[in-house]
């Protein structure tokens, strides 16, 4: 049975992981027969939003507690697990992604990768293991692995798709409901909430993308 890493980023799209995203990956791979592994950085989240107001909030949250929630409590910190431990990876979108993940929400091109994230996500590339990337997770592995020059899709929006280049990733335009695949650097990444979409066309990219990402373990 493939072993696969689900990195999250809390609970919640506005500061978090995206929930639909985090949900259609945990049941594409449980139906694909694969053993998940929920992970996340023990780390205070960079901002707090009530998502029925979409208005900040002073409060307090920590990413693995808030991932748990997720998980169903079956989270475990990112900074414990080796990529020697895992046949591939995965990182579902969210702001999250881009505000605890990494910091590409605030530095754009400057972006630096929490550190427990990037070391895995290093070591899981130089084992050349298969990574996917959802949504805007993708600036994680632009941000992660700069010189590797990957090739990902956040959809078809310029402006982050100019930044992501900017750091040295090739983008490449995608549909909702379809994935792209880096066969040299074994990366696969689908656009799901980039675009204003129905959670059915999310579905569709993320089930086509974990297929794509199990094939390339066997």
């Amino acid at each position: 049975m493939l072993k696969v890493g689900v990195v999250l980023s809390g609970c919640g799209h506005l500061d978090g992981s995206e929930i639909h995203e985090a949900v259609l990956t945990l049941l594409a791979l449980d139906r694909a027969g694969a053993e998940v592994v929920c992970l996340a950085p023990n780390i205070e989240q960079k901002s707090v939003v009530n998502h029925l107001t979409q208005h900040p909030t002073e409060s307090l949250r920590n990413v693995l507690e808030e991932s748990a929630r997720i998980a169903r409590g079956n989270v475990w910190d990112v900074a414990e697990i080796d990529a020697s431990e895992l046949d591939a990876l995965v990182l579902p979108g969210g702001y999250g992604a881009a505000k605890n993940l990494c910091d590409f929400a605030a530095q754009g091109a400057e972006a630096k990768v929490q550190a427990g994230v990037r070391k895995l996500v290093r070591e899981m590339h130089a084992a050349r293991k298969p990574i996917g990337a959802w949504c805007i997770a993708p600036s994680v592995l632009a941000a992660a692995l700069k010189e590797a020059h990957v090739k990902l899709t956040i959809g078809e929006d310029p402006g982050t798709a100019r930044l992501l280049e900017s750091m040295g990733a090739k983008h490449v335009a995608c549909p909702v409901d379809e994935m792209r695949v880096d066969e040299v650097n074994r990366i696969v990444t689908t656009p799901a909430y980039m675009y204003d979409a129905r959670i059915g066309e999310v579905a569709s990219g993320i089930e086509k993308a974990v297929a794509q990402l199990l094939a390339l373990c066997r």
